[in-house]
């Protein structure tokens, strides 16, 4: 069928009717936008719980959940009741996370530039800590001369390879504001200063070489440069970070978690090490199990130019298009498996002429205004980046499982812009 959405982009659940209709999780998406309005995010539930367990299966217990690509309660509690850890990166995600009843033991704070109130409330709750500094190690060197309690640390290592993704997303080639320097030596230091003063306890080394990569090519190469440097440490883990790509559009494909765990195990122990090999997937756990419905407001048809089809959202709540020019996919749900010759330009209400979703958007030729059109693999990155810009307030996240929806976190309303005005 000629340009007819992927099925493969659809959450695992996902299940066309017979007039063409779209249901998740049991679920019909139309039905959906009728109750709760749009924008609006829909997870399946049963992709996420499926995605967890392949992580926990392929790496252990050590495996963690990226939490930056979306964190609420609900999902911090998913994700931990699926047996994985959740590596926050800041001490708002570390609140959020522990108001989900995750232990304190199952958490791992990253960050290039932690203050010494978000390492003191790690280090008074034990949480683990990836140092990534130098300035780090003092604060944390003080923290122990106020409370003499060592703290868990990783050291954070930049290899100096240069992943095969986005440049704003790559953080493990030499010039990056993460980590210390393996060729620097810096690295070096780092892990014999933690090693010999008592206010840390160093359990291992940290590597994350960029986000969206499908090459694993990649990962071989940071494993190739790290070995000589983990392996005579003899410590108890090594974390490969994240990264792990997912297909967005048609065309696109990548290896599964359970693909990378094989490649990541077998190229480790080729290369001497014997530390537990850890990760911290978050997209590759979250992107494909999220989408999110639009309602078509506005089509402007631009002869000999092109048609611009606004919606109720956009760059407030997918910024990834703007910032990283990112492709997606776009359908009608009432015709989910509808050929889709017309090519229209998708844009948000924002007051910027930058504010699109989808430059070059396949739709079907009777998409009308009032339609509601639907942009799947926005799991990750969407709602955990959105903004109030034009004072617009962020859409909600339903869950859905087994024929029910539930609200995991509920639309902004027009008061919640005004509550922290004085």
């Amino acid at each position: 069928m000629k340009h007819a959405l992927p099925r493969e982009l659809l959450p695992d659940t996902a299940a066309v009717g017979r007039e063409g209709r779209l249901s998740v999780g049991g679920v019909d998406l139309l039905d959906l936008a009728d109750e709760y309005g749009t924008p609006l995010f829909v997870y399946d539930e049963a992709h996420l719980r499926a995605r967890c367990r392949e992580a926990v299966d392929a790496f252990g217990d050590g495996v963690a959940y990226g939490s930056k690509a979306f964190l609420c309660t609900a999902m911090a509690r998913l994700v931990h009741e699926e047996g994985m850890r959740v590596d926050v990166a800041t001490g708002g995600e570390l609140h959020v996370a522990r108001a989900a009843g995750v232990p304190p033991e199952r958490i791992v704070l990253h960050g290039n530039n932690k203050s010494l109130d978000e390492l003191q409330r790690a280090h008074e709750l034990g949480v683990r800590v990836v140092v990534d500094s130098f300035d780090e190690l003092a604060r944390l060197e003080r923290l122990h001369q106020e409370y003499g309690r060592p703290t868990r640390v990783m050291v954070r290592v930049t290899p100096g390879v240069e992943a095969h993704t986005h440049e704003y997303v790559m953080t493990g080639q030499v010039d990056s504001k993460f980590g210390l320097g393996l060729a620097s030596g810096d690295a070096a230091r780092a892990v014999e200063h933690a090693q010999l003063h008592p206010a840390f306890d160093l359990v291992g080394v940290h590597a994350h070489i960029g986000s969206q990569i499908f090459q694993l090519r990649s990962f071989e190469k940071a494993i190739d440069i790290l070995a000589g440097f983990v392996a005579p440490l003899d410590l108890e883990e090594l974390c490969l970070g994240g990264g792990l790509g997912v297909p967005y559009v048609e065309g696109e494909s990548a290896p599964s978690i359970t693909e990378w765990a094989d490649v990541l195990h077998t190229a480790c122990k080729a290369a001497g090490i014997t530390a537990q090999v850890t990760v911290e997937p978050g997209r590759a756990i979250a992107a494909a199990a999220g989408l999110t419905l639009y309602r078509v407001g506005t089509i402007k048809d631009i002869p000999d130019v092109r048609t611009y089809v606004s919606v109720d959202g956009g760059m407030s709540d997918n910024p990834r298009p703007v910032l990283y020019g990112s492709g997606y996919e776009t359908f009608l749900p009432r015709a989910t498996l509808a050929e889709r010759p017309r090519t229209v330009t998708v844009v948000g209400k924002h007051c910027e002429s930058g504010d699109v979703v989808v430059r070059d958007a396949r739709v079907p030729v009777d998409l009308a205004v009032g339609d509601i059109l639907c942009t799947p693999v926005t799991g990750a990155y969407g709602h955990s980046m959105a903004s109030n810009y034009n004072k617009v307030p962020r859409p909600p996240v339903v869950f859905v499982a087994n024929g029910q929806a539930r609200v995991v976190v509920r639309r902004e309303t027009l008061d919640d812009l005004l509550r922290l005005d004085t």
